[in-house]
């Protein structure tokens, strides 16, 4: 015969278990572990997958299911979102208060009573000042600053969900001013599980194309801080400094600033505000064109003003040179008429002196004359022709 082996039913062993974990846990335990999923139904209860990876490599090393009554949620998971300022979700480590219980049917699960907030708020502060210390590091933080932003940026690459109400407010602002900014919309996830991918694939496709753009504009509209956790990712942050387009963040919240907004190269709190800080920009270089122009007017005004007092001056010194000059000329001529008026014929005439003439010349010398010729005497009265009979020379 064969002999029957001893055995327990598997509701027995359960049950076994249930009595050995209700005998080795019997107070509530605190507990450290990541939120894989969360779920609340429509009872009210909440459903959470809880996981413990290698910090190394990654792997799952433990998994549990826990659970929030819907009479515990408001005390429990409404107190964290106050005291935090962000939702429950996934991919968030939690400290957390809970009591070990087994069912035969659904296995090991965990009660949680409480979650302590500072633990999550530490948590991600800690991953935000590693993240800042290996940019730092790695000397790459400053570098998107260093693109040089023109002065009037026209051409803008926005990411953006192209139904987020912040992307409409940016493209009503924009569409207010009197100027000109053409955009050109990359699609991408702005907030939740691999919105820092979705972002960065977003700035890998404007990278291909930086040549037609002049900045790029990340904008979203306002959530809560675990919305915007995926801004304080190294992963998106690295991707910012090395783009070779400046950067806008309009990310939409005003108690934190995210580690993409540190590296960028122009923090704005909102999208309306980006949109306004293009505006202005364009509005300030119309204004300093206006100020040129103006300036170029007065200046040319101010010349033509002092190139006419001088021409007036310089033409009053000429007038007053051309004066002496015109007056200097006109006592030298008084001299010449004075001079020849002293030699005049008439003069010389009434003095007694003559003119002798041959043939109409004037003699300047006995050797001109001969014996016998007729000559002509010119006297202030009158003229007397005469004949030579007789030449003296006076000897010098």
């Amino acid at each position: 015969m064969q002999t029957q082996v001893q055995h327990i039913t598997l509701a027995q062993l359960q049950g076994r278990i249930s009595i050995a974990l209700a005998e080795a846990l019997p107070l509530p335990v605190w507990v450290c572990a990541e939120v894989a999923d969360l779920k609340i139904n429509a009872s009210g209860h909440c459903y959470i997958e809880l996981i413990e990876k290698n910090e190394k490599t990654g792997a799952t090393e433990a998994q549990a299911r826990a659970t929030i009554w819907r009479s515990q949620v408001m005390s429990t998971v409404g107190r964290f979102e106050h005291e935090t300022g962000q939702r429950l979700t996934k991919g968030m480590k939690i400290l957390f208060r809970a009591t070990v219980q087994h069912h035969a049917v659904y296995g090991m699960s965990l009660q949680i009573q409480q979650i302590d907030p500072l633990h999550t708020i530490g948590d991600m502060e800690r991953r935000k000042q590693l993240c800042i210390e290996q940019l730092q590091k790695e000397g790459v933080w400053d570098l998107n600053r260093t693109q040089q932003m023109p002065l009037v940026a026209q051409r803008v690459a926005v990411i953006s969900s192209a139904t987020a109400a912040g992307y409409q407010d940016f493209m009503k602002e924009l569409d207010r001013s009197a100027y000109r900014i053409e955009t050109e919309l990359f699609e991408a996830t702005m907030q939740g599980e691999r919105c820092d991918e979705s972002i960065v694939a977003a700035l890998y496709a404007i990278a291909d194309r930086s040549e037609k753009f002049d900045a790029v504009a990340i904008i979203r509209g306002g959530g809560s801080t675990s919305d915007l956790e995926c801004y304080n990712s190294y992963h998106l942050a690295f991707a910012i400094t090395q783009m070779p387009l400046p950067i806008l963040t309009g990310i939409g919240h005003d108690k934190d600033t995210s580690v993409a907004d540190m590296v960028a190269h122009t923090m704005l709190k909102t999208p309306t505000a980006v949109a306004a800080w293009l505006n202005q920009r364009a509005a300030d270089f119309d204004g300093a064109l206006e100020y040129c122009a103006i300036s170029l007017r007065d200046i040319c005004r101010q010349s033509t003003h002092t190139a006419a007092l001088r021409l007036e001056n310089f033409s009053a010194e000429v007038r007053h040179l051309a004066e002496r000059a015109l007056q200097s000329e006109n006592q030298k001529l008084d001299g010449i008429a004075t001079l020849v008026a002293n030699f005049a014929p008439e003069r010389i005439f009434r003095l007694g002196y003559a003119i002798a003439r041959k043939e109409g010349k004037a003699l300047k010398s006995v050797e001109n004359v001969g014996i016998g010729d007729n000559i002509e005497v010119a006297l202030a009265d009158g003229v007397i022709n005469a004949k030579v009979i007789e030449k003296l020379t006076i000897e010098n």
